[in-house]
C-alpha cells in the first residue's frame, strides 16, 4: 500500500485508556496521520474532542477498513476481538499495532502470525514495558545476578467505577493472570532466556459478577530449564487488598533486585494505569560477604531520569512500530515472544482450571 504524504494513516480501532494514549501519540508523531476512529459507543466523541475535533468517526470496524483503507491499524478493544480484527487488517494489506494479549487463544495468535508473514506487513504486540528505560535497566541488572533466579512480581488492582467495568468486561473473556500476566511472563522470559518447562497456578472467584467458569484472583508459578522459578500474582476488583500489591523482585546467586515505587505503591493508586509501569527506583544489593561475613558493598540506588509516563510510553510503543514500517524491520522474534508468553499464560490458565500442574 502507497503511503499518502510520506504518512503512515492510522485508523483507532477501540477508544479506553489505551486507545486514547495511542491516539494521542499518532497525533503528536509526524510520521502519523489519523484517519478515522472506531468505537460502538460514545467513547469515540469523548476521544475525537480530546484530540480537538475533526476526526471521521465510525461505528463498525468493517465499515472504517472499507471506507479509508489505511495503511495501519491500531487494535485496542477488548481481547476477543483481536484475532478477527488483525486478520481482517492484514488481508486488506495494512500493517497492525495490537494490545496485548495478541489474541485469546495460542491458536488464535499463530494466526495472526501467519497472516502476517502472508500479508507482508507487520504487526507490533503493546508490550509496553519493552519501551520503559527503568524496566530494560531492571532486566539487564537481573541478568547479571547469576543463575537460577528468583523472580517474584504482582500487580494486584483495588479496582472500582469505570476501572471495575473495564475489568468486568476483560473478565468475559480472560482472566487477570492472562491478560496482565503475559507482559509479566515476557520480562521474566527476558531475564532466564531460557526454556520454560513447567507451570502450576491457583484462583478464586471473589464476586458473583463475573462470568461462573472465570476467576478475579489468580497466582502463577514457572520452572524454568535453567532451574530458575517465577511467580506472578493478580487481582481485580473492590475487594483487592493494597498491602504489597506492588512486588517487583528479582533474586539470584550474586544479589538481587527490586523496583521500588514508593509512590505508584502508596493508598488509593493501584486501579491507576499511570502507576502499573512507574518504578521511580530500582535497589541493588549486592551478595557478596567479606571475611568476617559483612557485606562488602552497600545497596545502591539507581534513580534514573529517564522516567515516562503512561502516555510517554505509548509514543515510544508507536515510534517503534513507525521505524519497523519504514525500515522493514524483521519482527519475527518479536511475535514469536507474544505468542510464547501467551502460550505460558494459557497453561498457567489451564492449571487453575484443573488444579495439575501443566508441563510445557
Amino acid at each position: 500500500m502507497t503511503l499518502t504524504s510520506n504518512k503512515v494513516r492510522v485508523l483507532v480501532v477501540g477508544c479506553g485508556n489505551m486507545g486514547a494514549s495511542h491516539a494521542l501519540a499518532y497525533q503528536n508523531l509526524d510520521g502519523f496521520e489519523i484517519c478515522g476512529i472506531v468505537s460502538p459507543g460514545k467513547s469515540k466523541e469523548v476521544l475525537n474532542e480530546k484530540l480537538g475535533g475533526g476526526y471521521t468517526l465510525f461505528n463498525d470496524y468493517e465499515t472504517a477498513l472499507t471506507e479509508t483503507q489505511p495503511d495501519a491499524v491500531c487494535i485496542s478493544t477488548y481481547p476477543d476481538t483481536h484475532e478477527p480484527y488483525a486478520i481482517m487488517a492484514l488481508e486488506q494489506g495494512a500493517h497492525v499495532f495490537i494490545e496485548k494479549p495478541l489474541a485469546d487463544t495460542v491458536e488464535g495468535a499463530k494466526r495472526v502470525v501467519a497472516a502476517a508473514e502472508k500479508a507482508g506487513k507487520k504487526v507490533v504486540v503493546g508490550y509496553i514495558l519493552r519501551h520503559h528505560p527503568s524496566w530494560e535497566k531492571f532486566v539487564e541488572i537481573a541478568q547479571d545476578m547469576g543463575k537460577p533466579l528468583v523472580m517474584r512480581m504482582n500487580l494486584n488492582q483495588q479496582s472500582h467505577g469505570t476501572m471495575w467495568t473495564v475489568h468486568r468486561n476483560l473478565m468475559k473473556s480472560l482472566s487477570p493472570i492472562v491478560d496482565c500476566g503475559v507482559h509479566y511472563i515476557d520480562v521474566m522470559c527476558q531475564m532466564t532466556r531460557s526454556k520454560p518447562v513447567q507451570v502450576n497456578a491457583i484462583g478464586a472467584r471473589l464476586t458473583d459478577e463475573i462470568p461462573d467458569s472465570n476467576y478475579n484472583y489468580g497466582q502463577l508459578q514457572i520452572r524454568f530449564e535453567d532451574g530458575s522459578v517465577g511467580w506472578y500474582e493478580a487481582g481485580w476488583g473492590p475487594m483487592m487488598s493494597e498491602t504489597a500489591f506492588f512486588v517487583k523482585d528479582v533474586i539470584g546467586p550474586k544479589g538481587c533486585v527490586s523496583i521500588v515505587a514508593k509512590d505508584a505503591g502508596a493508598s488509593g493508586k493501584s486501579d491507576n494505569v499511570d502507576s502499573h509501569t512507574k518504578t521511580e527506583s530500582l535497589r541493588v544489593h549486592r551478595a557478596k560477604l567479606n571475611q568476617d561475613d559483612q557485606f562488602v558493598q552497600a545497596d545502591e540506588w539507581i534513580n534514573l531520569t529517564d522516567e515516562p509516563d503512561h502516555n510517554e510510553l505509548c509514543q515510544r510503543e508507536q515510534q517503534f512500530f513507525l521505524k519497523a514500517i519504514q525500515e522493514d524491520t524483521d519482527l519475527t522474534d518479536h511475535l514469536q515472544d507474544a505468542v510464547n508468553s501467551l502460550q505460558i499464560a494459557f497453561a498457567c490458565d489451564e492449571s487453575v482450571r484443573t488444579g495439575q500442574p501443566v508441563m510445557l
